[in-house]
């Protein structure tokens, strides 16, 4: 089976799959994105977590052939998407480096996947218990959580004051426009 699909922006093919291959297979071993971690293949630790149509998923759970026409972005498309003007890290991705929160790495590209889903739909930095359930069903063996809360906490800030600043930017040309 052909399954065609945008992955990080870009259309992207994979021949000869088979049914029961997983999403998670597909994405590594097939396209060459090995960001997403295979760990359980149960949905348990979440180290396979990626967006499917802006929802977070464990890949290793979902069929490839249920990706067909749809969207899916991985730790790797939050970087640098192509065709965008920003270079570098997200500010999740490098909010977990300065932080301190990447050890082994293992369960990282699910965690970020998730932060960054979680501060997307809210603004300003969430409380500590709305980011615990939000990565609940991401496990890490290493870092203890703390570490991983505080770059949450820290993407969540530099985030909200970017958007504060874009705002401001923004009202500064309308109003320098209107005179």
């Amino acid at each position: 089976m052909r399954v065609t699909m945008t992955v990080n922006g870009e259309p992207a093919t994979a021949d000869d799959v088979w049914e029961g291959e997983s999403l998670l297979f597909v994405l590594r071993e097939r396209l060459a994105l090995p960001g997403s971690k295979n760990a359980c293949e149960q949905g348990e630790c979440g180290s396979c977590t990626v967006l499917l149509d802006d929802v977070p998923v464990c890949a290793c759970l979902v069929a490839a052939g249920q990706a067909t026409g749809r969207e899916v972005v991985t730790v790797e498309g939050l970087a640098a998407p192509p065709g965008g003007d920003r270079q570098g890290l997200h500010p999740v991705q490098q909010a977990f480096i300065d932080a301190g929160a990447v050890q082994c790495g293992f369960c990282t590209p699910g965690l970020i996947v998730q932060a960054y889903d979680l501060l997307r739909r809210t603004a300003g930095v969430p409380a500590d218990p709305d980011i615990r359930e939000a990565l609940a069903g991401n496990l890490c063996r290493c870092t203890g959580y703390e570490k991983i809360l505080d770059a949450v906490r820290l993407a969540a800030a530099r985030m909200s004051a970017a958007r504060i600043s874009a705002a401001r930017m923004s009202a500064a040309r309308m109003a320098g426009g209107a005179a």
